[in-house]
């Protein structure tokens, strides 16, 4: 039995350990896909979009200061980058940072940790998405005038439409990525650069028209009494940095951007250079912070924190305005080419962020297959199409399911924030693997310290961030459907390990042994 070694290079497999000699998939991922899948994975559109109603759950947003607590945790995320950039030039895999946690762990709990955080986490993350994309829909139909849409931009008010649409939107993508896988990955990144364009747009737009755009914005929404200074004067004498109060917003960019630099590895098996395999996470994670952070300052620049702070907070605002970043800048262009331009970027590049949910969740559960921890059919790829199609299935039914139940039972997209957990969770036993890996493995001395020091920063970094999501449930989504879903997928893995296990021993089959190789491409 050939062992794991340090190596980018394939190794030979043992016959019958996999499913089959090959994965079937084609290598068609270039650099600038690889940073578009990162990118678009790490939801900025969504980010800049739902802020708001985690500043409506906060205890006090006084001293929040969202530009620096974007700052704050794109540094954290640093290790966690410097994990992936050397894993992936190490073990780059269908299914990635799966490949080196079940291999490091073992497969008990490398299966049952990365299906119950990543594989089936994704699930309710694209169905937040999906609600977040009709939001989007209805909220840039709201500005341009179209009032019938505004039901769309609030949740619950009609919630068989939301339904309906996100559903909508989520098998046409689907259907895409089994009938054209190829196109799939083009419209990520044309998303992705529309999406960077229109934030351009909107900073431009928000600058130009300065202070008295944002005081001319607020009197256009004609809000009984209600004017940029009695806004601003909400806030009061607080300061416009607190520490304490900033760290309190750190799960916001957990849950949405900075830790999602697993989009890439995960089709590592179709990346065509050596290049992209490992400069995507530190380029992702550098766009990312720009593309999150100069949006909040900007607003902060124009609008002065005790304006923006309090506006984010204000429900009125928030629910029946749909007060964001991507609204301000519509809201203050009097060029309907450019508020269109905004609204298409918003839309497109959350739309992004489930083009490619789609495709690496596919991804996961087709290596999980493959090492038969789930059942064969499922790492079935289409010849024709060459796509993985069963996978594609199971994650539209479920994820539609999950749609349905956040928008007709809690009638809130923020009720599938506590699900994120988690992949908290899960990305904490990523860096432990990283830790084990670099001790086995890494014949370099300055390379294994690297790795461990990486690796055990970020597992203190998500054991933080997990206490941060469970400490503050009201704020961060905690309910039965999100704590119910997290439960129910770790015992899921568990159960289905042990009958995979049970299953394939009849067959003379040991599905550990699977865990001592890397798979093939």
């Amino acid at each position: 039995m050939v062992k794991l070694e340090a190596t980018d290079k394939p190794i030979a497999q043992g016959k019958g350990v996999f499913v089959r000699e090959a994965t079937g998939l084609v290598k068609n991922v270039s650099l600038l896909d690889a940073v578009s899948i990162n990118v678009s994975y790490m939801s900025v559109g969504a980010a800049l979009a739902l802020v708001g109603f985690t500043m409506l759950s906060l205890p006090t947003v006084s001293g929040v200061n969202l530009a620096l607590g974007s700052a704050i945790a794109a540094l954290l995320a640093v290790p966690q980058m410097i994990v992936y950039m050397m894993m992936q030039t190490r073990v780059s895999r269908t299914g990635g940072d799966y490949v080196w946690v079940s291999r490091s762990l073992g497969g008990f709990v490398g299966g049952t940790v990365s299906f119950m955080g990543i594989t089936l986490e994704t699930m309710p993350y694209l169905a937040l998405i999906a609600l977040s994309t009709v939001f989007a829909i209805g909220s840039v139909g709201s500005v341009l005038g179209y009032s019938y849409s505004s039901n769309l931009a609030v949740a619950g008010v009609d919630p068989l439409a939301q339904f309906l649409i996100a559903s909508a939107i989520i098998a046409l993508l689907i259907g895409l990525n089994i009938f054209r896988p190829r196109f799939g990955y083009r419209l990520i990144s044309i998303c992705w650069i529309i999406g960077i364009i229109s934030i351009g747009v909107s900073v431009i737009v928000l600058l130009s028209a300065g202070r008295a755009g944002v005081e001319n914005y607020v009197a256009s929404l004609n809000i009984p009494n209600e004017t940029y200074s009695s806004i601003a004067g909400r806030y009061g004498g607080s300061p416009v940095f607190d520490l304490r109060t900033t760290l309190l917003i750190l799960p916001f960019f957990a849950l949405f951007s900075y830790p999602w630099l697993n989009a890439a590895p995960s089709v590592g098996s179709e990346m065509k250079q050596g290049r992209s395999r490992r400069w995507n996470a530190p380029v992702s994670l550098l766009l990312t912070f720009i593309l999150i952070t100069v949006p909040f300052a900007t607003m902060y620049y124009v609008g002065g924190v005790p304006f923006t702070n309090s506006a984010l907070s204000d429900s009125i605002l928030v629910n029946n305005h749909s007060f964001n970043f991507w609204t301000l800048a519509m809201g203050e262009s009097n060029d309907l080419a450019v508020q269109i331009l905004i609204g298409a970027g918003w839309i497109l590049f959350t739309l992004a962020v489930l083009a490619f949910g789609i495709i690496t969740i596919s991804r996961y559960m087709l290596a999980q297959a493959f090492d038969r921890f789930l059942p064969e059919k499922i790492s079935y790829v289409s010849p024709k199409y060459q796509s993985p199609v069963i996978a594609h299935l199971l994650d539209l039914v479920i994820t539609v399911a999950l749609i349905g139940l956040a928008s007709v039972l809690y009638g809130t997209i923020s009720s599938l924030y506590g699900a994120v957990a988690a992949s908290m969770i899960y990305f904490a036993f990523v860096g432990l693997g990283a830790v084990v890996y670099a001790l086995r493995h890494e014949k370099h001395p300055r390379s294994r310290f690297t790795l461990v020091i990486a690796g055990v920063l970020q597992v203190l970094v998500f054991a933080y961030l997990t206490y941060e999501f469970f400490a503050y449930p009201l704020v961060w989504g905690g309910n039965e459907l999100a704590y119910g879903y997290i439960a129910a997928s770790f015992a899921a893995g568990v159960v289905i390990y042990a009958v995979s296990k049970l299953r394939n021993r009849s067959r003379g089959l040991d599905i550990s042994l699977a865990y001592k190789e890397i798979p093939p491409e």
